[in-house]
């Protein structure tokens, strides 16, 4: 009797664990490195600092974009993805695929700038004229500009021409006098500063901190499986965050945190950012 209890609980408890053993590798893929070389140069830190950490081991899964992204998570090909706000929004609404830790950014958020000799005082100055976006569907050069506009009262297409042009050649463009402003975040700012040093540039309106960045799991990976990962950033951030910074590509995340009590709610400021370029079903990339 005392050998079928014993068998039993041993039993009971394989039976518990197994979902964990089943996905001890977990695959993951972060959509702005391209290809395996590259994540592995900007990610192994992190790689070997998680594994570490959380007793899982994780298998990179390199993409070239957001599309392939998505799509390998729909094939079944990829666990995890570290991917931006206005892509969570997509992957959630294709795949249910859940929040499960965000890294932050520190001062990322939106802005619209001009010439600093610029005749353009105010968002409402700019009616009628045309204005430049970087990265089609891009959080913080596209989404997040517009939603300043729309908070002036500039819609979208209607009161102002949209075109979108590499940062370096909005900014030439914006010299010339072909463009009136320039929408992108505060990173590309200092950036764009330093690529024209003869030039004074000036922000007519500034936006709030944007969602962060974002891990999300697919929704095929096992709770037990997300709530290790979700505790491993909780209780290990400060280990797990000097070996993603120590990387160039990971630069933008210093002075930053994770969250592991994010939530799905937490982005519906992007879905109201979409809405604004006349987007209600959130299924795809915008520009693709």
């Amino acid at each position: 009797m005392k050998h079928f209890v014993g068998s039993g609980l041993l039993a009971l408890s394989l039976a518990f664990a197994a979902p964990v053993v089943a996905q001890e590798t977990i695959r993951f893929a972060v959509t702005d490195i391209d290809g395996l070389e590259a994540l592995q140069r900007e990610m192994g830190p992190f790689k070997d600092a998680f594994e570490a950490a959380s007793g899982l081991k994780v298998e990179f899964f390199p993409v070239s974009g957001r599309t392939i992204a998505v799509e390998a998570m729909a094939a079944d090909q990829v666990d995890f993805v570290l991917t931006g706000p206005a892509e969570y929004v997509v992957f959630n609404a294709r795949l249910d695929a859940q929040p499960v830790v965000t890294f932050k950014r520190p001062d990322y958020y939106s802005n619209v700038v001009v010439l600093d000799a610029s005749p353009v005082q105010t968002p409402e100055d700019l009616k009628g004229m045309k204005i430049s976006f970087g990265e089609i569907g891009s959080t913080s050069q596209h989404l997040g500009p517009v939603d300043l506009l729309a908070a002036a009262g500039l819609v979208y297409s209607v009161d102002y021409e949209p075109v979108f042009l590499n940062r370096n050649v909005a900014v030439e463009a914006l010299i010339s006098g072909d463009i009136a402003a320039v929408g992108l975040n505060r990173t590309h700012i200092d950036k764009i500063t330093e690529k024209f040093p003869d030039q004074k540039f000036r922000v007519i309106v500034k936006g709030e901190q944007l969602p962060d960045d974002i891990l999300l799991a697919s929704p095929t990976v096992s709770p037990e499986v997300v709530d290790i990962v979700r505790k491993t950033f909780a209780e290990q951030s400060d280990a797990l965050l000097a070996a993603v910074t120590s990387t160039e590509e990971n630069e933008k995340y210093i002075g930053g945190s994770f969250n592991a009590t994010v939530t799905d709610a937490d982005y519906d400021v992007v879905r109201k950012m979409y809405e604004n370029i006349g987007i209600t079903e959130f299924t795809e990339f915008v520009g693709e």
